[in-house]
C-alpha cells in the first residue's frame, strides 16, 4: 500500500530539517576546532617567544643562534611551519609586546597597563589569527586604536587585506575616534555596528563659504548636494527631511536633519552647530531621539541614534556630557571645503602671462 502524499511530504520536510541541524552541528564543531587550534598555536608562539627572550637576556646571543635554531627545528619537525628566523623574531616581539600569562591580555609596561585600565577593556588577542596579530602589532602602535581594529576584525570578519587597507586609510581615525556613549546605551554587537558606520570628522568638501555662515547655510548646502552628502554619510542612509517637524505636547519642534539607515533599521537625528561643542547641545539631541522613538518608530525599528556635528569638540567635555545620557549619541566634527577669497582670482596670472614666462 502506497503512503499518502502528505505523509511523504512531511517525512521529507522532517528529514531536511534533521539534515540541516546535523550540518549546523558539524559546522559548529569545525569552527570550534579551528578556534582551539589557533589559540593553541598562539600559546605556543607566546611560550617560544618567552623562552627565546629569556635566553637572549641571559646569554646575549644574536641572529646566528636563530639561524641555527631554525635549521634544527626544521629538521626535527619538517611538517611544522613557522620556525623561520623572521617568525621567531616575531614570536619574541609578541611576547615582549603582551608580556602576561596564558591569557595574553595586558602588556607588561606600566604605561600601557594604565591605558588599558583607564579604558576598561582587554585585548582579544587569542580570537585573531597569527597574521592579523602581526599586522596590528607592527602597524598600529596606539593601544586604543589596536583594540578597535581587533574588535572590527572579529565582529565584521575582516580579511588580512581588508585590515591592511583599513589601517592605511586610517579607519580608526575616521570612525574609532568618534565621541559616543554607544557601549553604555546599546548591546555590544549593535554598539560596534553603529560606531563602525559613523565617522569623525565628516568632510563636506562640496560646500565652500567665503563669508560667515551658520548652521542653516550648511543644512541648505547639504540638501542641494544630496548625492555627495549621502555618499559621505555612508552605506544605507536615506534622507528623510530637513527641519523635520515634530509636535510634542502641543509644541512644535524642528530637527535639523533626519535620516534612516536601512542596514541598521534605525532613525538618525542630526543636529548641526556652527560653533565648537557645548554640553548643552546634548540635552536637545537626547530629547529629539526620545521623541522620534515614540512618534516615528514602528515595529522592527531599532532605537534612534543622535549625531551632533560641530566645528570642533573637546573630547573630555564630550565624554562628560555623554556619560549619563540614556539615548545613543555620537559627537563628530565636520569640515567644509576651502573657498578661494574673492580677490584671489585677480592675483592669478593669465594664460597669456604664463605663455610669455615660458617663452
Amino acid at each position: 500500500m502506497q503512503a499518502p502524499k502528505d505523509t511523504l511530504s512531511n517525512s521529507f520536510r522532517n528529514y531536511a530539517a534533521l539534515l540541516r541541524k546535523i550540518r549546523q552541528r558539524v559546522l559548529l564543531a569545525q569552527q570550534r576546532a579551528i578556534y582551539a587550534a589557533n589559540e593553541e598555536m598562539l600559546r605556543m608562539y607566546w611560550d617560544i617567544g618567552g623562552l627565546l627572550q629569556q635566553s637572549q637576556n641571559i646569554d646575549g646571543w644574536g641572529k646566528k643562534t636563530l639561524l641555527r635554531l631554525a635549521a634544527d627545528l626544521k629538521n626535527e619537525y619538517p611538517e611544522v611551519k613557522g620556525f623561520s628566523v623572521r617568525n621567531m623574531q616575531c614570536m619574541m616581539q609578541f611576547f615582549c609586546e603582551y608580556n602576561q600569562e596564558l591569557t595574553m591580555i595586558k602588556p607588561i609596561t606600566q604605561s600601557v597597563i594604565a591605558q588599558l585600565e583607564s579604558y576598561n577593556f582587554t585585548l582579544p588577542i587569542k580570537h585573531l589569527d597569527w597574521t592579523h596579530n602581526l599586522i596590528l602589532m607592527q602597524q598600529v602602535k596606539d593601544i586604543r586604536a589596536r583594540y578597535w581594529y581587533m574588535i572590527q576584525c572579529i565582529t565584521n570578519h575582516w580579511t588580512i587585506r581588508y585590515l591592511q587597507e583599513a589601517i592605511k586609510l586610517d579607519d580608526y581615525g575616521k570612525h574609532g575616534a568618534l565621541a559616543n556613549n554607544f557601549t553604555s546605551t546599546l548591546p555590544t554587537p549593535e554598539a560596534n555596528e553603529v560606531q563602525s558606520m559613523l565617522k569623525d570628522p565628516y568632510i563636506f568638501d562640496m560646500l565652500t563659504f567665503t563669508d560667515q555662515y551658520n548652521e542653516r547655510d550648511v543644512e541648505i548646502g547639504l540638501v542641494k548636494h544630496m548625492e555627495k552628502f549621502l555618499i559621505e554619510m555612508g552605506a544605507g542612509f536615506a534622507f528623510m527631511g530637513r527641519q523635520y517637524h515634530l509636535e510634542v505636547s502641543g509644541d512644535d519642534y524642528y530637527i535639523d536633519m533626519l535620516m534612516y539607515n536601512t542596514f541598521l533599521h534605525r532613525y538618525m537625528v542630526i543636529e548641526l552647530k556652527d560653533t565648537e561643542f557645548r554640553p548643552e547641545h546634548i540635552g536637545k539631541l537626547n530629547f529629539y531621539c526620545s521623541a522620534v522613538d515614540d512618534l516615528l518608530c514602528r515595529e522592527g525599528d531599532n532605537p534612534t541614534i543622535g549625531l551632533l556635528l560641530c566645528k570642533t569638540k573637546d573630547r573630555i567635555k564630550a565624554e562628560y556630557a555623554l556619560r549619563d545620557i540614556q539615548k545613543p549619541i555620537g559627537i563628530s566634527d565636520y569640515e567644509l571645503g576651502q573657498a578661494l577669497p574673492k580677490d584671489f582670482r585677480g592675483s592669478l596670472p593669465t594664460i597669456e602671462e604664463i605663455e610669455n614666462e615660458l617663452g
